[in-house]
């Protein structure tokens, strides 16, 4: 039972991604997001926002590797999508769709990070319709 009290304390947002090598993934999900590290320790390195808010994301070993598309993706939403994708790329980064794609005022370039996680640059909406 939920009682009044127990909801005094507001929900926060981590995200966590599975991969084989956080180390090294580190600093691809880094620049990628304007993040930083806080370090690593055991199966784990944590990125952090770069003085400003947003989520936390844990980089977790596993040793299974990625079989099939991700359940959930990440959205990184800039302006300039075309520059940003061309930066990831040149980090390891993969261009996995079609081109841009767009619909209903969005576009977006799918791609996949260096160890084949899907995720997409997309202008959050501020595209042509």
């Amino acid at each position: 039972m939920v009682t009044g009290d127990s909801m005094a304390v507001k929900p926060g947002l981590g995200l966590v991604l599975d991969c084989h090598d956080p180390k090294a993934l580190a600093p691809f999900w880094a620049a990628a997001l304007d993040y930083v590290s806080l370090g690593s320790v055991g199966n784990y390195v944590v990125l952090v926002p770069d003085a400003r808010p947003g989520p936390k994301l844990l980089l977790q070993r596993v040793d299974e590797k990625k079989t099939a598309k991700n359940r959930m993706h990440m959205d990184i939403e800039v302006a300039d999508i075309e520059s940003l994708a061309g930066r990831l790329e040149q980090l390891g980064g993969r261009r996995t769709g079609k081109g841009v794609e767009a619909e209903h005022g969005s576009r977006w370039i799918v791609m996949d990070d260096p160890e084949g996680n899907e995720f997409c640059v997309c202008d959050g909406g501020a595209g042509e319709p």
